[in-house]
């Protein structure tokens, strides 16, 4: 079909009581695009842009947009792990972690059941921060609860001081020297408790295990964190919300160093690692953000908003966004 090329600054049509005619066909039809290009989709009846990568959906001012077709989506949500505490302190907790992928989720329960989402509905989507350390005789901050539609993971509790119990959170706080019985509570089916102190602070829990208590691994130590969990919903295995060491904790002979507790049964490592959840030494260490991660079917394209940092790869017959900042709403189409 031959093109008739308009040139000029301004098309006056104010005379006309009718209706502009966009070109238009289903999804499956869509052309390559030229950026700017136009279209009406008769598949959910939307007006749509090429904006030279993708097509998008134009803005509508309606406060609730009409759901579209359904799709089955899996999710990890980490929410920041606590920091640690100050003056003979325990380590602080891991990010509550919950997942619908795999077989496990975090705290030793079943992996959840995938979640139902609709086309063009907004869905919230928030990165949890770390909990900051205790610069002062004090416990350190609980971390910041991550979310993904009707999907909450809570802030690891932060780890005590001396004469403290660890703070309840995703995963519990360790407790301070003097504490020899408990540690900071986890949440049920995210995350495990804190450690006991005993001559130095308990370790903190962690999505895969209990913080372990001061004097466990060597007599007079501090504990180690508690072991996280390995989700490989992005394809490869990773491991994520792992509890926070007490500074005085030794190496152990039999147990490997959390890769992503701060201090990860040493104290060469401070914080928690950015985007695990994972929870901060002792004495310094502050713990480290969550992250959000959503599995779907790639026929989809989704639309996320300005207040968050994320990326998408492929995986098979699915994609996978990762946010790992920030908080605001996604969508898809």
């Amino acid at each position: 079909m031959a093109t008739n090329k308009v040139t000029t600054n301004v098309i006056d049509m104010s005379g006309n009581t009718g209706g502009l005619v966009w070109a238009q066909g289903t999804t499956a039809q869509r052309p390559a695009g030229v950026a700017g290009d136009l279209r009406l989709n008769t598949t959910d009846s939307r007006l749509e842009f090429y904006n030279g990568s993708d097509w998008k959906r134009l803005s509508e001012s309606a406060a609730s947009p009409t759901p579209g077709p359904a799709f089955t989506a899996d999710f990890l949500v980490v929410a920041g792990g606590g920091g640690g505490g100050f003056s003979a302190p325990g380590g602080g907790g891991a990010g509550g972690l919950r997942t619908s992928y795999g077989s496990t989720s975090g705290g030793g329960s079943a992996a959840e059941s995938s979640l139902t989402l609709n086309q063009y509905l907004n869905y919230t989507v928030t990165v949890g921060a770390g909990g900051a350390a205790a610069t002062v005789a004090g416990s350190g901050s609980n971390g910041v609860d991550s979310t993904f539609a009707t999907i909450t993971s809570t802030g690891g509790g932060g780890g005590s001081r001396l004469t403290d119990v660890g703070l309840t959170g995703g995963s519990g706080g360790g407790s301070g020297e003097t504490q020899l019985s408990t540690g900071g509570s986890g949440t049920a089916n995210q995350g495990y408790d804190g450690g006991y102190g005993n001559g130095g602070g308990g370790g903190a829990g962690g999505a895969g295990y209990n913080g372990y208590g001061a004097g466990v691994n060597l007599a007079n130590n501090g504990g180690i964190g508690g072991d996280g969990l390995a989700v490989s919903i992005t394809g490869s295995s990773v491991t994520y919300a792992s509890g926070g060491s007490a500074y005085y904790a030794a190496p152990s002979p039999t147990l490997s160093p959390n890769p992503n507790g701060g201090g990860g049964g040493g104290a060469s490592v401070a914080n928690g690692v950015a985007n695990s959840g994972g929870g901060g030494r002792a004495d310094g260490g502050d713990g480290g953000s969550g992250i959000v991660i959503v599995r779907y079917p790639n026929t989809l394209t989704i639309s996320v908003g300005a207040g968050l940092t994320s990326s998408t790869t492929t995986d098979g017959s699915d994609k996978i966004t990762t946010f790992t900042a920030g908080s605001d709403t996604v969508s898809f189409s």
